[in-house]
């Protein structure tokens, strides 16, 4: 599934090509992603002029005359930018038509997308309105890890994970931030230090840097909008390596379930 740096580099690989286009239209050759699509964009979208695409979470948002697309690419979707006349793929479900011939391309092979248009600004939409700060913002730090971790008995990994705490730090990544700061993955939220949460914040953002200044992350579907893979793959300490030697003390990672997701970490480096 595409997280965060995904996200990003998708988002900063496809604004340069549609900010200040005119949409002429939209194609959609499906009726439902995650949610249905509402038919009435072949008439709201024609005519408005992109000012922007933004991110917020996992969320792309891209700004428009009175409004915004809010974009999610789910399991496995993808943007492009192509001339719309390029041959249609079997999982080419929307096309956004501009009027100097291209399109922005939406691929979802699992159908889990979300295209969804709301008035006014974005930020404000239900999806998006109760999430917490982002990770490479000034207020992720160790102290607010710290506070909002007091009395939670639930797993730190699994903490970090929690959109209502802080956006974005999905499985892959926080499996490696876990790894860099030296701290268990199963132990109780509440049980770390305050220098603990110090390291892991750095680390978190440290993380998600460099897997973003890599093109993301290419586990099974994932792709940057020019069908590159993303090359973070090759950087990754523990995640995806279960039973091989750890870089840093050579013991075995372990893996196990932890919140219904598979967590690697090193018995040895990690406390």
């Amino acid at each position: 599934m595409p997280e965060l740096p995904e996200v990003e580099t998708t988002r900063r690989g496809i604004a340069p090509l549609i900010n200040n286009k005119i949409i002429q239209g939209i194609i959609l050759r499906t009726a439902k992603l995650r949610r249905p699509l509402d038919p009435e964009l072949t008439n709201i979208l024609p005519g408005r002029k992109i000012h922007a695409v933004e991110r917020r979470a996992k969320y792309l948002l891209v700004r428009c005359d009175g409004g915004g697309l809010l974009l999610h690419l789910g399991m496995s979707g993808n943007l492009r930018v192509v001339p719309a006349s390029t041959t249609v793929g079997r999982h080419d479900h929307v096309d956004l038509v501009f009027s100097d011939g291209n399109c922005l391309r939406f691929n979802d092979p699992r159908k889990f997308g979300v295209l969804l248009w709301t008035v006014g600004d974005p930020l404000t939409h239900p999806l998006l309105a109760g999430l917490g700060p982002e990770p490479l913002a000034d207020d992720l730090t160790g102290d607010y890890l710290y506070r909002k971790s007091r009395s939670r008995k639930i797993a730190v990994k699994p903490f970090i994970m929690d959109q209502k705490l802080v956006v974005g730090v999905g499985n892959i990544y926080a499996s490696e931030a876990l790894f860099r700061a030296g701290v268990r993955p199963d132990r109780p939220a509440g049980k770390i230090s305050r220098r603990s949460y110090d390291l892991l914040a750095e680390e978190i953002r440290q993380v998600l840097g460099e897997a973003i200044a890599a093109g993301g992350t290419t586990i099974n579907d994932f792709r940057q909008n020019d069908g590159k893979p993303g090359y973070f793959r090759q950087q990754l300490r523990v995640y995806g390596r279960a039973g091989e030697p750890c870089m840093a003390c050579e013991s075995r990672i372990i893996s196990q379930r932890l919140g219904q997701r598979s967590t690697y970490y090193c018995p040895q480096c990690q406390k």
